[in-house]
């Protein structure tokens, strides 16, 4: 259904309309590339990027969180003794940052000024993932792979005060200010589950169609869509009001990430393959590739900046893979040493 892709240098794009493909006038997009590379190296693998308010640039390296200035591209700091984290989450109004340890099953918080770690608590599931503060209720949620679940936590105290079952493995999590919070339910076809954020229960479980194992999240609170990068090559757009579908736009292969830039009006999808799909709102309801970006292959992590509108993504280079066996059909190319590195996007 998604074959019709938009060739480089046209002035026509395709965005889905009602189920049906249709011409739109040409987006007026930024045309980004990449601009800086900054070698980091060390070891240990990587997952979820955060951006906090000061301009420093939070890396999950496995083991530890890696904090680098935005402005020197260098490591001014880090979070030890994080086992297997994912994420990181931050409650300003708390001077407070949040990391999911997914090896460990706990939970660190520590301090915003010092990245002093202030407590560790253990999570009711297994394999803590994806991370979310949210500041109404002032709760940190988990969402945790291996026992599909997600736990609440005071942020305070860090004690648990509800775990909510999920439909299956959860991923990316989004909070709307209105007390709600949407989950990507990595499924096959995908699936997205509402949860009240003050009665800590699950309000609505939405399919989406088209859209296989959704993993990066992003939200437009203002025009209430929701965005999903999903396997195939597609970005789902959903109503976050009805759970309808809106849209269906094509995207690069093995996506991760997801991000929305409210000042630019546009929608980013991260992708191991290679690229940045750059994704034109051109209204509420319709969506258009308006441009893709070549990265690096294995960046299909990433953190916006709003103000600035510059994107960072981060991968490392890759050896041949081993060969398959019974145990292991399909292994993993090996990293090779040292070559881990921050890729910053912008406008050219």
């Amino acid at each position: 259904m998604l074959s019709m892709r938009k060739p480089v240098g046209l002035g026509l794009t395709l965005s889905l309309c009602a189920g049906f493909f249709c011409a739109v006038a040409a987006p007026t997009a930024p045309k980004l590339e990449v601009l800086q590379h900054w070698k980091l190296g060390g070891a240990g693998g990587w997952d979820y990027l955060a951006l906090d308010a000061k301009g420093r640039l939070f890396v999950s390296r496995a083991t530890r969180v890696d904090v680098v200035s935005v402005e020197s591209g260098k490591i001014i700091g880090n979070i030890p003794e994080t086992q297997g984290v994912h994420g990181i989450a931050f409650a300003d109004s708390l001077n407070r940052g949040f990391t999911s340890n997914g090896r460990a099953n706990t939970v660190n918080a520590f301090d915003l000024d010092t990245l002093k770690i202030i407590q560790e608590a253990k999570v009711s599931g297994r394999n803590p993932d994806a991370i979310l503060y949210e500041p109404a209720g002032k709760h940190v949620f988990t969402f945790n792979g291996a026992s599909k679940d997600a736990t609440v936590l005071d942020a305070n105290s860090l004690a648990v005060v509800a775990t909510i079952p999920m439909p299956d493995k959860p991923e990316f999590a989004v909070e709307d200010g209105r007390g709600q919070i949407f989950v990507n339910i990595e499924s096959d076809p995908g699936q997205m589950v509402v949860i009240d954020s003050q009665k800590l229960t699950v309000k609505s479980t939405w399919p989406l169609p088209g859209c296989n194992s959704p993993s990066g999240l992003a939200i437009d609170a203002t025009h209430r869509r929701l965005f999903s990068v999903c396997d195939g090559k597609v970005m789902a757009v959903t109503d976050a009001t009805s759970g309808k579908q809106v849209a269906l736009v094509p995207i690069g292969e093995h996506p991760d990430a997801a991000a929305y830039d409210k000042k630019r009006g546009i929608v980013y999808s991260s992708n191991g393959e290679g690229t940045l799909s750059v994704v034109h709102q051109d209204s509420a309801n319709h969506y258009s590739l308006a441009e893709t970006v070549p990265t690096q292959r294995g960046a299909r992590t990433m953190a916006l900046d709003a103000v600035s509108g510059r994107i960072y993504l981060v991968t490392a280079d890759f050896g041949p893979a081993p060969a398959a066996t019974a145990e292991q059909p399909r292994p993993r190319p090996a990293l090779i040493a040292d070559s881990f590195v921050v890729l910053v996007v912008g406008e050219r």
